[in-house]
């Protein structure tokens, strides 16, 4: 009885997906509000990402929420599958869990590129005024280097007040460079409280640079606690 609900449900989801794909055609101009969007962010911000700018500064109160979204999942995660109480660990002791080293391979591949991935985070995170990145995408590049850490050690202990200490001060951080926005400039995390600066250089585009800079690890050190606390 299951398999044949499982093909059905699976045919239905193919027809749907096809009959989007059969009718799907490219639009050859821009919508009225992405022409004005991409208009107003090169001109007004001085930013070359379009999104970039978009999320950070004329939808940087949504990308507030959006970041404290995150920051209730991580802590609803630690909740759920965090250590236990002190009280109840002495009350009922833990079995001792064997810990299963990792391959050479793998050590040997988290040595090569663990360097490399926090290389390109922060690549990501800086250069996203300028190109495709930004504080999301590369605090989750953060995240997966935090996972190849674990996959390579699994005796690894993540220093969970050092994350959340980071973490706070970097939400700290950025509602005040919202605030800033609001007195310096004309509207929450508005970017023009800082000069604009020449455009597409890498020291540009206002204020937009450190607030991906907190965004980022911010992200970051979120996104590495829920990993952490899913490895149990």
């Amino acid at each position: 009885m299951r398999r044949p609900f499982i093909i059905l449900a699976v045919m239905l989801f193919a027809a749907l997906f096809a009959g989007i794909a059969i009718d799907y055609t490219e639009r050859q101009s821009l919508r009225p509000l992405a022409a004005n969007y991409v208009k107003r962010v090169p001109q007004e911000l001085g930013a070359p990402n379009i999104i970039t700018g978009i999320l950070l500064t004329y939808r940087g109160f949504d990308t507030l929420g959006e970041v404290a979204v995150l920051f209730m999942v991580a802590a609803g995660v630690g909740l759920v599958l965090g250590e236990r109480s002190p009280r109840r660990r002495d009350a009922v002791p833990a079995e001792p869990v064997e810990i299963i080293p990792s391959s050479e391979l793998v050590q040997n591949g988290a040595a090569v590129l663990l360097p490399l991935i926090s290389i390109f985070a922060a690549y990501i995170i800086m250069n996203g005024h300028l190109s495709a990145g930004g504080g999301f995408q590369g605090g989750a590049i953060i995240a997966s280097g935090v996972m190849l850490l674990l996959l390579a050690r699994p005796e690894y202990r993540i220093d969970h007040g050092f994350l959340g200490t980071t973490e706070s001060l970097a939400g700290v951080l950025f509602v005040l460079a919202g605030i800033a926005g609001l007195i310096f400039a004309s509207g929450f995390l508005d970017s023009r409280m800082l000069p604009l600066g020449q455009f597409g250089a890498f020291f540009s585009a206002g204020a937009i640079p450190i607030i991906s800079v907190l965004l980022g690890v911010k992200v970051g050190c979120e996104l590495s606690v829920i990993v952490d606390r899913f490895r149990g």
